[in-house]
């Protein structure tokens, strides 16, 4: 229903002042469209302006921070949760994280730059001892010796699992992993004769690349066209770029477990593949 004219709050006003007011309306909204009306009622002004410039629609309301926080928790089941196809590289993400935060919780280990002790008394690879605890061959493919360190490796770990493990299936995935990671400690050991103290899961992941490589040479494997560009690409970029990165950058790069993980892997992958081939 139309306002009369008597209760039109800019009834009183003249037209010059009404047109006025209606140009403030990007500041003065409610003032600007309460001017309109009364020049609509007078018929100066269509009540469709032609062109006229619709008001803008209101803000979206701000997502809550538990929006935030549930697509956080998403991601994390996306990248932690183990499922079919998809089952060895959770967990193998989670116990290499759950041993660098043990090192800093339960051994008040500094965990931005892990001392070479600290490292040794959680199970590195440490020449000195290996031969006596045999074990270290393994563990210390679980240690890590800062968080960058920690984030390559897992990053590599994760766009492997993700691309490669259902095609490898999960069993040999995780086999390929553990073996690798003491291939690498040994050739580590065997490359190294004045002693070393190494850590990481390179050596393991190499041996993954060895085992995608094996997967690509496989005449029977059920791998498109797409799916191999997909996985050589990515074994040129990670394997190589790590290699090349490894041989030239800082001194303290166990080059040695790299290569020893990688043969490993691949050899592996090879007899697997042979192995399968004759239970058909």
């Amino acid at each position: 229903m139309e306002t009369p004219a008597s209760e039109h709050p800019f009834a009183h006003k003249t037209d010059a002042e009404l047109l006025h007011l209606a140009r403030q309306a990007s500041r003065y909204p409610a003032v600007g469209a309460a001017a309109v009306q009364e020049l609509q009622r007078r018929g100066l002004i269509p009540a469709e302006l032609p062109g006229a410039v619709a008001s803008p629609p209101p803000a979206p309301p701000a997502e809550p921070a538990g929006g935030t926080l549930r697509q956080m928790g998403r991601l994390a089941q996306g990248i932690f949760r183990p499922r079919r196809g998809y089952f060895a590289t959770p967990l193998l993400l989670l116990a290499n994280l759950l041993a660098y935060g043990a090192m800093g919780v339960l051994g008040g280990v500094n965990l931005l730059a892990p001392a070479g002790a600290d490292l040794i008394a959680w199970g590195s690879n440490f020449s000195g001892l290996v031969m006596k605890q045999p074990w270290r061959l393994l563990s210390g493919t679980f240690l890590h010796g800062g968080p960058a360190h920690l984030f390559l490796n897992l990053s590599a770990l994760l766009l492997l699992g993700l691309m490669a493990e259902a095609k490898a299936g999960s069993i040999r995935w995780l086999l390929v992993y553990l073996l690798s990671g003491v291939g690498g400690s040994l050739t580590s050991l065997w490359w190294h004769t004045q002693g070393v103290n190494s850590v990481g899961a390179s050596g393991a992941i190499f041996g993954l690349y060895g085992l995608v490589l094996a997967l690509l040479l496989e005449r029977g494997a059920a791998l498109s066209r797409q799916e191999r560009a997909g996985l050589m690409g990515l074994l040129l970029y990670f394997a190589l770029g790590s290699l090349v990165g490894g041989l030239a950058g800082p001194a303290g790069t166990d080059n040695a477990a790299h290569i020893g993980g990688l043969a490993t892997g691949l050899v592996a992958g090879i007899l697997s593949t042979l192995q399968r081939r004759a239970h058909r």
